[in-house]
């Protein structure tokens, strides 16, 4: 049979990709053991975003210089709204469900706070949008860029991106969202969102700025493509892809999870200067 396999598999693979045979109980617990550990070091990192929100510190440094710990390494350290989709949070669950019935339920609780974790970071979100505007989401106009739960893709299933537009608009604001591919997908689970076909129709008299999936498109975006369009100077990032200094020299405000918020009173010192500066936390909001 282990021949069998090998024969058929050996005319899918490309050369040089490892190739295991296993028992069928160990193979079963192949995918879904994968995709929780990467689910564990996304909220990880998302939870060191809450300690570096609360210290002053900034997260993205710190995925940074952990990352360069080889045990570790710096893939799938980026802080931000949390991962979505069809696989990591069904698995997850999936794979707790699973393990109680196998009678090792308590091998696997640390995967619930794996998930707490996860979905904090949307809540967390919301708020920094709320605190950013000034304390109160009503009447407020707010772009969000992106709407697929990860670039390159139209897939929209347990989308934060999707999940965060529609808590701010149950707070009382307008909400224009704009994605290079899942627009359709989008308005068939929120059709009570506004959608646009571009980054400055999205824009268009927005107070603020969030980008919620990290396509190129908008990592590529430059300050003086919005300045005219938008009512408040304040992006948002909530997957960390952005230059802060780019945008704060700009004259805008910009805010990211996990990482210190820098205004542009404070933009005539470098950013990594401003994180070492005790003057300019006087700053912080």
């Amino acid at each position: 049979m282990e021949d069998v396999t090998r024969e058929v598999y050996a005319q899918l693979l490309d050369e040089g990709t490892p190739f295991l045979v296993t028992d069928l109980a160990t193979s079963e617990l192949v995918k879904t053991s994968a995709n929780a550990f990467l689910a564990t070091k996304i909220s990880f990192i998302n939870a060191m975003a809450e300690v570096c929100e609360a210290a002053g510190a900034d997260v993205s440094v710190l995925a940074d210089a952990i990352g360069h710990d080889a045990r570790i390494g710096r893939r799938f350290l980026n802080a931000g709204v949390g991962f979505g989709g069809g696989c990591l949070p069904k698995d997850i669950r999936a794979f707790m469900a699973r393990a109680g019935e196998l009678g090792a339920d308590q091998a696997l609780t640390f995967l619930r706070e794996v998930d707490n974790i996860n979905m904090r970071r949307r809540t967390r979100m919301v708020e920094l949008v709320r605190d950013a505007i000034g304390g109160s989401l009503l009447g407020t106009r707010i772009a969000v860029l992106g709407a697929a739960f990860k670039p390159d893709s139209d897939d929209v299933r347990d989308s934060p991106a999707l999940n965060i537009a529609g808590q701010i608009q149950l707070q009382g604001a307008s909400v224009n969202v704009y994605d290079p591919r899942a627009i359709e997908n989008s308005r068939k689970i929120f059709p009570t969102l506004e959608y646009a076909t571009s980054v400055r129709e999205a824009c268009s008299g927005a107070d603020a700025v969030l980008v919620l999936t990290e396509w190129d498109e908008f990592r590529n975006l430059h300050p003086s493509e919005l300045d005219r369009v938008v009512r408040g100077r304040r992006m948002i990032d909530g997957r960390n892809c952005l230059s802060p200094v780019d945008w704060i020299s700009a004259g805008w405000e910009y805010r990211g999870l996990g990482r210190p918020s820098f205004t542009p009173q404070r933009s005539s010192m470098g950013y990594g200067e401003g994180l070492a500066s005790t003057t300019l936390r006087l700053g912080r909001r």
